[in-house]
């Protein structure tokens, strides 16, 4: 290997080296002033429709986007059976915005059937779910940042209102064990409610995924 030779490859691993302990170190800096995951979603209250009985959905004023009332009636139901068809009128259990519609004019449904779900858009937040290893370096009303996937631009700013006190019921409580019947211990995450100070005028609505840098106390 020619000398010339030898010394370009040198000075590339140099730089190399240089490029990773400059990213590590930014990483163990940004690591030191934030606790980050992006395991978490624009949330709110739910509003659930649910059919009162069983029977034909008719009636059904329902559409994504829909405003609703509380106790405004949105549809019925019609039993069937001989002779005359009684109805149980549908109602919305609180005010809200539709997101979800999922009732069919004319479709058989059974009793307790989620025909649509609403939104209060007004109290919507972010929640987050942190490893319990770093849930220690969260703080209620500390400052967020968040990232909304469907928005990349906007500067979205929230604050921890609430760190539940308990895993997060998705996650398994108990660790698994192995084939070897030995235990194995699974890492649990808990829920941290986060409420939106600031969209930075996006359009974000239930269900959208986030990524949350919530700023650690300094």
């Amino acid at each position: 290997m020619k000398r010339s030779t030898r010394v370009a490859l040198s000075i590339i691993g140099v730089l190399a080296l240089l490029a990773a302990l400059g990213f590590g170190g930014a990483y163990f800096l940004y690591s030191r002033n934030f606790v980050t995951t992006d395991n978490a979603q624009i949330d709110g209250d739910k509003i659930q429709v649910n059919a009162p009985t069983t029977g034909t959905l008719v009636n059904w004023r329902v559409t994504q986007g829909t405003q609703v009332k509380k106790d405004e009636v949105l549809g019925r139901i019609e039993s069937s059976g001989s002779g005359a068809q009684p109805q149980r009128v549908i109602k919305s259990p609180g005010n809200g915005t539709v997101a979800i519609n999922n009732g069919i004019e004319g479709s058989f449904v059974n009793g307790g059937t989620q025909l649509a779900t609403a939104y209060d858009f007004s109290k919507i937040f972010a929640t987050a779910r942190i490893d319990e290893t770093d849930v220690g370096d969260v703080r209620v009303g500390a400052l967020v940042d968040i990232d909304v996937d469907a928005f990349p631009d906007a500067k979205v700013l929230g604050v921890v209102q609430e760190i539940q006190g308990a895993a997060a019921d998705q996650f398994s409580l108990f660790p698994e064990s192995n084939s070897t019947g030995n235990f194995q211990k699974v890492t649990q995450v808990i829920p941290v409610k986060i409420a939106l100070l600031n969209t930075d005028g996006a359009a974000v609505s239930p269900g959208m995924n986030i990524t949350v840098h919530i700023h650690k106390q300094q």
